[in-house]
């Protein structure tokens, strides 16, 4: 299995986007402008398309059409870290106007790589304290982009809403990826919280789907625990194990995002991730017109949504607290 998608598969995964009329197809570019897109996780997954349409829906609204004005190449590293920094390489080889680095583990090997090319990212944890840009409003550097968390915060929120869900959790194993900087934050925020919840934390490293189902499968040994999973490469990939893991061990788990409860997860509390995926288009654009990342200044997520899975929670035995508040549009039944 290829793990490099070209142009005409890029094209290829849009479905409905619509097509340029002929006579836009046929203009001749004064000049065809260069996108990379590094992307962390598989080129099948379902999630990896959404996120790709929506970028490439998002660029052909602004005018940037790929085979038009613009080549697009993209990469897929698939969880694999060594991939990706090849990858990386061969995306600076491409000699792109700008590359859109999809995730903290994409954007890691490509600040590493250069210093000038243009970067727009997106979903990345704590942009300033993982050293990608200097500040939030002044980026300062050659990067720019989307926080999918702003900060650590967020993690403490997951922990509270657990807690919250099933007041008996006294253990949360948090699955995350040891080789990703956001993840030490995420669990630092964690700690501050959790004594004053009466939870105790256990860090949970997974790599691979052998080591999720051991590590899994050793936490659930001991009464009241439940789960919270930080958003990396390794968790996205193998989440379905992680939600059919955490459903045979009758763990309460935490997730991120909407799609993570669709599947069978308990709850999330999270952004639209889809959406940060458009917006990377209009950055695309602004830089493609000669602006510079320095100047464009690095959005956080303003809407924020809790949603519960009924059925996983009926299957758990869980009786939603009037504390929990989701609204009819949040509820996956």
């Amino acid at each position: 299995m290829t793990f490099c998608l070209r142009r005409r598969e890029f094209i290829a995964g849009l479905g409905g986007a619509a097509a340029w009329p002929l006579a836009a197809r046929t203009q001749q570019p004064t000049r065809m402008r260069r996108i990379g897109v590094l992307n962390s996780v598989a080129a099948d997954d379902p999630q990896s398309q959404r996120r790709m349409t929506a970028l490439a829906q998002g660029l052909q609204q602004l005018g940037w059409t790929d085979g038009r004005n613009v080549l697009i190449e993209t990469r897929w590293g698939a969880g694999d870290a060594e991939r990706l920094r090849r990858y990386a390489a061969e995306l600076l080889a491409f000699a792109p106007d700008v590359i859109v680095a999809a995730t903290t583990s994409s954007m890691v090997p490509l600040q590493q790589a250069t210093s000038t090319v243009p970067l727009v990212f997106v979903q990345v944890t704590d942009a300033v304290g993982v050293g990608f840009v200097e500040s939030m409003s002044r980026p300062g550097g050659n990067a720019t982009g989307f926080a999918m968390f702003p900060d650590y915060g967020v993690s403490a929120k997951w922990l509270e809403l657990l807690k919250q869900l099933v007041p008996r959790v006294t253990r949360a194993g948090v699955l995350r990826d040891p080789s990703n900087p956001s993840g030490i934050g995420l669990m630092a925020a964690m700690q501050s919280v959790a004594p004053g919840l009466g939870v105790e934390l256990s860090p949970l490293g997974v790599r691979d789907a052998p080591e999720i189902e051991r590590t899994i499968a050793a936490f659930a040994q001991r009464p009241n625990g439940g789960m919270i999973l930080i958003p990396t490469s390794p968790t996205f990939i193998h989440r379905q194990l992680i939600i059919d893991l955490a459903a045979r061990h009758r763990l309460p788990t935490i997730y991120p995002y909407r799609y993570f409860v669709a599947a069978g997860g308990l709850i999330c509390y999270g952004p639209d991730e889809i959406e940060q995926y458009r917006q990377a288009a209009g950055y695309v654009d602004r830089i493609l017109k000669g602006e510079k990342p320095a100047d464009l200044p690095v959005q956080a997520p303003t809407k924020y949504e809790t949603v519960l899975n009924l059925k996983t929670a009926k299957a758990l035995g869980i009786e939603v607290p009037a504390t929990v508040r989701v609204r009819p549009d949040e509820v996956i039944e």
